[in-house]
């Protein structure tokens, strides 16, 4: 197999003795693909023989079957890549991209006129007028792209190799596009990023929340770098500090996984903070400039209407959504309709030229378990029904976000309502807490709620979240939180039935049996 282009390596060492050879080893691999010339990243575990001695004191050997991983930290888990963070990952999707005939590059970025610049900095990226490039767009002309192929391949993990049938094929991948039932967040302009799939058929994902420090912009690198080794599949930034969008240039040069935002988050910090100065236009601006910059997928509460104030006032707990409390002040400062609502279709028109995933957001998810499934959260979930027609018109991709705290009784009739309402789309829960007691320990909390409701069919996990009045989580704390929905996701993962997803398991069980540890602690699931 050839070498992927995009690996830098250190000088070649010298070759090691026999013996080291049949050690477990932990390695990068690459796998090609069949339609498209493509080289998919994956972490292969090399195991230890099995030694078996007979009564007589004669010895069998005999080899174990390598298990290969779904790998999320890109080139940085590859002993031979040297890193460089001012150049940032390899583009790997340029090449993909170089071949389109419906895309169009200038140099100039629209964050330009504020005078922020970023070095080395790819040009813009967008469609041509008139013409689409959304993967849901190429799903519905029958195109299988590069990036459906390669999240085909990743998501089987060459179970194939041990006789494991799989249904996921390129083919499939684009019908489950087509259907809206999975969406692949990775912008034109995030040329770095390895292409994955959020959907109910597929792996159960891992999303984490940064707060990248304002100062630090190496700090903030090393700290996603970090993250994407522990297993993360998508980052989402939540910044709230007014050097955000120059982190966010390094972040996503250097992440190999899809980045989301809420806009609203940075909208709000250029007006220091006071929502009832928002408006259509500094979100239209700001929404475009992170768009030219690379981010996947955008958290949009446009779901959240003047109408559904009234039904908040008999909770518990109001609202704990940051931006579901920025909107609500907006709303009733000036009396207006909810402007994301209002200019929805001129939002999925900016969505859909750089193919960036649309996250419908819940501005009025619980934040305790009394007001579980409650009418304003389903009054919310009710009206994204309309917005999600409105963007599959514009071939927009999209999921959705529910539903906060919710005891595990209620937690099947929650995801069964959505699934009804929002038409099967790709469910993304933020810290699903059973119990409101858990304090330092939600992430645990999160951890159970999500492993019940993936289950059940939601696509994308998360768990800490960033509250104005707890501390930033320290890395610790987030190695932790992604530990604990990683093992959350894989239990939903076997409970589905998903291909291979056993594999590693077994092979555990049966290193514990025959004693060997080495390979027992290196197919644990924490690296």
């Amino acid at each position: 197999m050839a070498r992927p282009i995009h690996i830098r390596y250190r000088m070649a060492e010298k070759a090691k003795d026999e013996k080291s050879a049949s050690r477990p080893k932990l390695n990068r691999i690459y796998v090609p693909g069949m339609i498209n010339r493509l080289q998919i990243g994956m972490r292969q575990i090399t195991l230890s023989d099995t030694v078996n001695i007979r009564e007589n004191g004669t010895k069998t050997v005999k080899s174990n079957n390598p298990v290969t991983l779904y790998d999320t930290s890109g080139p940085y888990s590859d002993s031979r890549y040297v890193h460089s963070m001012e150049n940032g990952l390899y583009r790997i999707r340029d090449s993909w991209n170089s071949k389109r005939k419906d895309i169009v590059q200038e140099q100039k970025h629209h964050a330009d006129a504020d005078g922020r610049h970023f070095p080395n900095r790819p040009p813009v990226t967008r469609a041509k007028p008139d013409r689409q490039i959304t993967q849901m767009y190429y799903a519905r002309q029958r195109i299988i792209t590069p990036e459906m192929e390669y999240v085909a391949i990743r998501e089987n993990q060459q179970v194939e190799a041990l006789g494991i049938k799989s249904y996921i094929t390129p083919d499939f991948v684009r019908k489950e596009i087509l259907s809206g039932r999975a969406v692949i967040p990775c912008s034109i302009n995030h040329p770095e990023v390895e292409p994955m799939i959020v959907g109910k058929r597929f792996r159960v994902k891992v999303n984490t929340q940064i707060q990248p420090p304002k100062d630090s912009v190496r700090e903030a690198v090393e700290q996603i770098i970090l993250y994407c080794k522990w297993g993360t599949d998508t980052l989402l930034d939540l910044s709230l500090h007014d050097n955000c969008h120059q982190t966010r240039e390094w972040l996503i040069r250097n992440s190999p996984v899809p980045l989301g935002t809420s806009p609203l988050y940075q909208a709000l910090v250029k007006v220091n903070g006071k929502a009832e100065d928002l408006s259509w236009e500094l979100f239209r601006e700001t929404l475009t400039e992170q768009a030219e910059q690379g981010v996947d997928f955008v958290a949009i509460h446009a779901g959240m209407r003047l109408k559904h104030l009234k039904l908040i006032d008999i909770r518990l707990t109001e609202l704990v959504s940051r931006s579901g409390i920025a909107i609500s002040q907006w709303m009733e400062s000036h009396g207006e309709e909810n402007f994301l609502y209002t200019h929805f279709s001129e939002i999925c028109e900016i969505l859909k030229t750089y193919d960036i995933t649309l996250w419908l957001s819940c501005g009025l998810r619980s934040g305790s378990i009394y007001d579980a499934n409650d009418h304003a959260q389903y009054a919310e979930q009710h009206e994204m029904c309309g917005l999600i027609e409105s963007a599959w018109d514009q071939c927009v991709q999209v999921m959705c976000e529910g539903p906060g705290h919710v005891p595990l009784n209620k937690i099947e009739t929650n995801i069964r309502e959505h699934r009804y309402i929002c038409k099967g789309l790709p469910f993304f829960t933020l810290c699903i807490t059973p119990v409101d007691i858990a304090g330092e320990f939600d992430y645990i909390a999160s951890a159970i709620g999500s492993a019940h409701i993936a289950w059940h069919g939601a696509s994308l996990v998360s768990g800490i979240t960033m509250k104005d009045e707890l501390r930033v989580p320290a890395p610790e704390d987030i190695r932790m939180d992604i530990f604990a929905h990683k093992i959350a996701a894989h239990s939903a993962d076997i409970a589905k039935g998903h291909p291979g997803a056993q594999v590693r398991d077994n092979a555990l069980s049966k290193a514990r049996r025959e004693g060997r540890l080495v390979d027992f602690n290196i197919l644990k699931i924490a690296p």
